[in-house]
């Protein structure tokens, strides 16, 4: 049974959390420390949701292991990579489209809607509470594969990525190289595939099915939101990048096109 009264205590958490990193980010003059937050996040969730709802037991703590680790690789990689530079691009322009209003909407849109997009992405960890026995199912098995595949292509996706940047000589070219040559956004293709092989995983507990729009969301948010659209649009006049557009896979990795 889901434990709904645990579950409203882990939501007004999120929301304290997120109010206290809006002030950080009007102190800092930087709205983009929620790309951090963003992982952590769920780092926060899954141990709130393992302290305050009892039964810790192999497919909850897998599940749970497999969040936290995600969630600490990426805040420590956009962490790293963001150290020292000036505010994203993205979060740069909202400002400048919002005008006199960009302090109320970036309070709104970037902080408490992302709060809301943790609290329903990680909604399978609410369900997993439910302890359905300790044996190993094919769904178990399916699930990790997916999650093991997606965590690689966001990690050495970003690995490449984080080299290519660093060398110099690349400085105005395209990444399109390592697993970049087979899809234009193999971190955001794993990022998808891990809370797919968790919803696979899910399946497993009763009502498991309801967890499918916790997958959806973020492929949503990355194919059509936050991730692919906007980062696209920086490069959108770049002749080299639409040559790479014309070849490369947007989001499912596939051979170049000739």
């Amino acid at each position: 049974m889901i434990d709904y009264h645990a579950i409203s205590l882990i939501a007004g958490a999120v929301f304290l959390y997120m109010n206290l990193l809006f002030l950080l980010a009007l102190a800092l003059k930087k709205n983009d420390i929620v790309d951090i937050a963003w992982g952590m996040g769920f780092i926060f969730i899954a141990i709130l949701s393992l302290l305050l709802i009892p039964g810790w037991h192999f497919r909850r703590l897998l599940v749970s292991g497999f969040v936290i680790i995600w969630g600490l690789r990426l805040a420590i990689y956009i962490f790293l990579r963001n150290k020292g530079k000036t505010e994203d691009f993205r979060y740069a322009q909202w400002k400048k489209d919002w005008g006199r209003h960009w302090i109320i909407r970036s309070y709104l849109q970037v902080f408490i809607l992302q709060g809301f997009f943790m609290l329903t992405i990680a909604y399978p960890l609410f369900l997993l509470a439910q302890n359905q026995g300790n044996s190993i199912t094919y769904l178990d098995i399916a699930g990790v594969l997916l999650w093991l595949t997606g965590f690689c292509f966001e990690a050495v996706g970003d690995a490449q990525m984080r080299r290519f940047k660093q060398d110099t000589a690349n400085k105005g070219k395209i990444m399109d190289r390592g697993l970049w040559k087979y899809t234009r956004h193999p971190n955001y293709f794993g990022e998808s595939a891990m809370w797919w092989g968790i919803f696979v995983i899910t399946l497993n507990v009763p009502s498991g099915w309801a967890a499918i729009f916790s997958p959806l969301i973020i492929t949503f948010l990355l194919l059509r939101v936050s991730g692919v659209p906007l980062l696209e649009k920086k490069y959108a006049a770049n002749p080299d990048y639409r040559e790479y557009i014309r070849k490369t896979s947007a989001f499912l990795p596939m051979l170049p096109k000739k």
